[in-house]
Order: C-alpha cells, then structure tokens, then sequence
C-alpha cells in the first residue's frame, strides 16, 4: 500500500482554500432531488454531462424520475430515454437494480436509505452492479447527503502531479489523504466540505488538469515545483465499468 508523501494532506488543505477562494462555493450536485442526483451519478459514467441532461430532460418529461416511474418503466424502454448518455443497456440494468435494492432492503425509500449508517449503506451500494467506489461515494455525498469522500479522475492528477502521492496510489489511498486534508474539522461540517471540495477540484480539473495539464495562470500553480513535471494518467482499476 502506498502513502502519501510528508505533509501532503497540509498542502491539500491549502490548495482547497485557494480553490474555494478563486471560484466561490458551487452547491452541487446540479440536480432538483436526491433521486435525480443518484440516476445522473450512473448516466454520467463514461460521459459527458451534457449527454446527461439530455437523459434526464428525458426521464422527467415522461413523468420517470421518481421511484414509482422508475419502479414501473420497463428496463426496454427505460434504455431508450438514456440513449444520450450510452452504454444504455448496462445503465440502464444498474439503475433498475438500485430500485430493487431500495425497495427490498428500504422500504422504496430514499429517506430510509440517507438514514443508514454509511458504514453499512456503502458496502451495499458498492455490491451492485456499476456500481464502483466513485458512483457509491458519489450516491452517500450528493444524494444522501452523507460524508463520502469522492476521488475522481481530475482528483487523481491534481495530487500525483504536484506530488502528494506517488503515481500508483489507489482509489482508498487518494480518499484517506482528501480526508486527513479536513481531520481537525468538526463531523458536523464535513458533508459540507466534502461537496465543495470535490466540486471545485472539478472546476481547476476542466480548466487546468485535464489530460495535458494546463499550468500557466492556474490558481494552483503556488505549490508547484520550480520544473512541474505531469505525472503521467493511470485509470483507476477499482471502479467498474458501466455500459
């Protein structure tokens, strides 16, 4: 198991201050309920969020974004109103199996599931089909409203190229050095913390760090070394596909 490097959760927490203070607070998840966060954290696998509105815009306008639409939909038809964001068939199945799952161990109730443990709650939700660390941790945070820590990719090559942590770290290795970036704040605060910090990591990402990173002017660039050297990308091998 790799570690990260000496002060880097230190530097981490420096660098989320600097973000929040370059692009303000961004209040995600872009959704109007729970339910909408947890079907767009499975469309936007393997896509871009534009094909995810599109799907959404869809479900809404044939009255399916809700338990009971969702519930009753057939997973032939459901495929057709997500075509925008691809891989329909697998999406579509997966979506239809977090259904079932609310349904046999909640009660159908999101409410139900948001006041289980997440200790509990995660391990279930990670035992589902397309289902990885990131979707999960994605669910807990934006949908439930629980404190999960999400790694992404944009994440991922913001803390190996300014040398956090070494370039084959993992999903679980990445999230404990986000985590101790906020160990000395109050429980009550970190949902809070979690949602922000992972949304303007995002932000930096698409502006800064996208496969090529992009360092002139990034409001990053403080913890740089003299000579930045991009780590090359490694694919997260723990999530699981979803097509």
């Amino acid at each position: 198991m790799t570690q990260a490097f000496p002060n880097s959760a230190g530097r981490l927490r420096m660098m989320y201050e600097r973000l929040l203070e370059t692009y303000g607070p961004q209040q995600w998840w872009p959704a109007k309920t729970p339910l909408e966060v947890i079907v767009g954290a499975y469309l936007t696998q393997n896509t871009a969020w534009t094909s995810v509105e599109r799907s959404l815009r869809n479900l809404e306008a044939h009255h399916l974004l809700c338990i009971d639409g969702l519930r009753c939909v057939s997973e032939e038809e459901l495929r057709t109103h997500i075509r925008p964001s691809g891989y329909m068939i697998r999406k579509a199945a997966a979506i239809k199996a977090f259904i079932t799952f609310l349904d046999d161990y909640y009660e159908g109730s999101l409410e139900n599931l948001a006041a289980e443990s997440p200790e509990i709650a995660r391990p279930r939700l990670l035992a589902l089909p397309g289902v990885g660390p990131e979707t999960a941790d994605a669910i807990l945070l934006y949908g439930l409203e629980q404190p999960a820590m999400v790694v992404d990719e944009y994440l991922r090559r913001v803390v190996t190229r300014h040398g956090l942590v070494p370039v084959s770290s993992k999903y679980a290795e990445i999230q404990q050095l986000a985590q101790s970036a906020f160990a000395t704040d109050s429980p009550l605060t970190l949902s809070q913390h979690y949602n922000e910090f992972h949304a303007v990591i995002v932000q930096v990402g698409k502006r800064h760090c996208g496969r090529s990173a992009k360092c002139e002017s990034c409001p990053l660039c403080f913890d740089l070394p003299a000579s930045p050297v991009s780590a090359p990308l490694v694919k997260p091998s723990s999530r699981k596909a979803a097509a």
